[in-house]
């Protein structure tokens, strides 16, 4: 048989012949359906020459939310003037036709732009895209780059432009970055745009050799347990059909290099078959807190949280820590860490002229006062200016505020936030808008707590797929049991058996005292989800008339475009 050369087409091109589009979207928002374009930035580069640029503003229609320009610089009065998307986006079009397409968390910005082509009659483009995140997570490890932020990578790959959230930068930090990981590519033999698309998605050798390890799990609700030789356990997770989730782990899909990692160290899966998902969810949340496997990220250290105090004296003050007890003080939280506890002392601080220092005060006390009485932000009972009664009024809407009505806290904070923007110091701003989000987050959140874990039994039933009724019993906050009653079966014997077999549970001190915080949550999730009934509840289950969550639901609208712009840049790779 003669040799047949092989044509270009099975040889793939090379990726020193591809043109690439480098590009970068700053948006009012990270939701297509709700927010805009405001500026396009574009860099054509082909054999590392860069061939082109491509940099506008684009006019969104509407005010940039505050935060946005912030984060961006762009105001309102540099876009006032600039072109609507649908005079730019011809021109884009055309600047990227036959390229390759590279972005940083490239499905963001190839969302707006699908948006933008659906809403003016064009098209979507069909060009081939690369991401640049999963590119790295896919080349380089922890040791080298502890995530995968587009600053992270510039300053690893040692960008001459320092990405600062304007779309020409950033795209500009992009091609140096994308260089940079293409020559990492090249060690692993892709030399090609097909090899370079394919070998982000591939699975590696350890994912092929394990397939076997899902083939003794269950189609079945449950937690599956990833463990070394020794039985250490490397990774817990829950899924509603075990086999299916635990085979997705051997698959081209599962891309993240800390989970390759732990497949590659793997040598069995155990699983725990559950009645319900919620139950699911909760031994999850249980196991992981108890074994703390080093692949898990998150719940592995529920004892961490901390506290906000309103501590029990004299003249309290408000105190980070890391416990609560029974001593008749006022806590808010749990927080996940002492910077979100502080920026919600500074906020409650910001409305109310609570002492700030750490001596104790009884109505002897006699000492100068600090600087914050001259400012009007402390009466000075240190001093003897301010008699116990006076302190006490303060003392008591700090209580309020924490517990039943979070408005003083939010007025107070917006009408300075308002002030610094007027006086264009957005980043003085920012730090009180940050402040007051961890406030007002951790007063909705405890009230919601409080709310439920306050009461001594709820049973709740929710339609399973089967015709049935999946019913959990909850006492003080915490699962105590869970089952599926079968179709047609008789609900009273039901829940009279489930309720004598479940869990004991003892109440405690403060919001969160029979679970975790995180298991609490996730119990209410599940009693809000659509179709939940409640068949019992010993007691009243209700949330303060003004409480914190109609604040919450503000600022989350305000950061829901913040967070998501923030996530653009990369998740951690390993």
């Amino acid at each position: 048989m003669e040799p047949v050369q092989g044509t270009l087409d099975e040889l793939g091109t090379p990726l020193s012949d591809v043109t690439f589009v480098v590009f970068d979207l700053e948006t009012t928002g990270g939701s297509p359906a709700e927010h805009m374009i405001t500026e396009i930035g574009a860099v054509k580069v082909r054999a590392g020459e860069v061939l082109g640029e491509f940099s506008t503003l684009v006019d969104p229609g509407g005010p940039i939310p505050p935060f946005i320009s912030v984060l961006t610089g762009i105001t309102d009065a540099m876009v006032v003037a600039a072109p609507r998307i649908e005079s730019v986006l011809p021109s884009f079009l055309e600047f990227i036709r036959g390229s390759t397409l590279v972005a940083h968390n490239a499905g963001f910005d190839t969302r707006f732009v699908k948006a933008a082509c659906a809403a003016h009659g064009y098209p979507p483009p069909a060009n081939p895209v690369v991401d640049t995140v999963d590119l790295a997570r896919r080349v380089l490890t922890r040791d080298e780059t502890p995530n995968a932020k587009l600053s992270t990578l510039a300053r690893f790959f040692r960008s001459p432009t320092d990405p600062c959230h304007r779309a020409l930068e950033d795209a500009r930090a992009t091609v140096h970055v994308l260089h940079g990981l293409i020559e990492r590519a090249g060690s692993f033999q892709v030399h090609t745009l097909e090899e370079l698309k394919s070998f982000v998605r591939a699975p590696t050798p350890e994912q092929q050799s394990k397939r076997h390890l899902a083939e003794s799990v269950p189609h079945s609700p449950g937690v599956y347990l990833f463990e070394d030789e020794r039985g250490e356990v490397l990774y817990i997770g829950k899924s509603t059909n075990l086999r299916n989730r635990v085979r997705s782990y051997f698959t081209a899909g599962e891309t993240r290099p800390r989970i390759r990692e732990m497949i590659g160290i793997a040598e069995r899966v155990r699983h725990i078959v559950c009645s319900t998902a919620l139950e699911a969810e909760v031994r999850e949340l249980r196991l992981i807190g108890g074994a703390k496997p080093r692949y898990n990220r998150k719940s592995r250290f529920p004892e961490k949280v901390v506290w906000l105090k309103l501590t029990d004296e004299p003249f309290p003050r408000l105190s980070i820590v890391r416990e609560v007890r029974d001593d008749g003080a006022a806590y808010l939280g749990p927080f996940s860490s002492a910077r979100l506890a502080d920026d919600a002392r500074n906020a409650l601080h910001e409305a109310l002229p609570l002492r700030q220092c750490t001596q104790p005060i009884t109505a002897r006390t006699r000492r100068t006062a600090c600087v914050l009485h001259e400012m009007g932000r402390c009466g000075a009972p240190c001093e003897g200016k301010q008699s116990q009664a006076d302190y006490a009024v303060h003392v008591e809407a700090a209580r309020r505020a924490m517990l039943l009505d979070a408005s003083p806290v939010y007025q107070a904070v917006s009408a300075r936030m308002e002030r610094l923007a007027v006086e264009q110091r957005y980043e003085e701003a920012s730090v009180d808008r940050d402040r007051l989000a961890a406030f007002v987050r951790a007063a909705a959140r405890m009230q919601r707590l409080t709310a439920i874990t306050a009461i001594p039994q709820l049973v709740a039933a929710a339609p399973a797929f089967d015709g049935g009724w999946e019913i959990h019993v909850i006492r003080y906050g915490r699962l105590a049991a869970a089952g599926v009653m079968p179709r047609g079966a008789h609900p009273t014997p039901f829940v009279a058996s489930l309720t004598a077999t479940a869990e004991a549970v003892i109440p405690g001190p403060g919001p969160v005292h029979a679970a975790s915080a995180e298991e609490t949550e996730c119990i209410l999730r599940w009693l809000e989800s659509p179709g939940v009934r409640l068949v019992e509840v010993d007691g009243q289950w209700s949330l303060p008339a003004r409480g914190a969550a109609r604040h919450k639901a503000r600022i989350d609208l305000a950061y829901r475009g913040l967070d998501q712009a923030r996530g653009r840049e990369g998740r951690p790779l390993r």
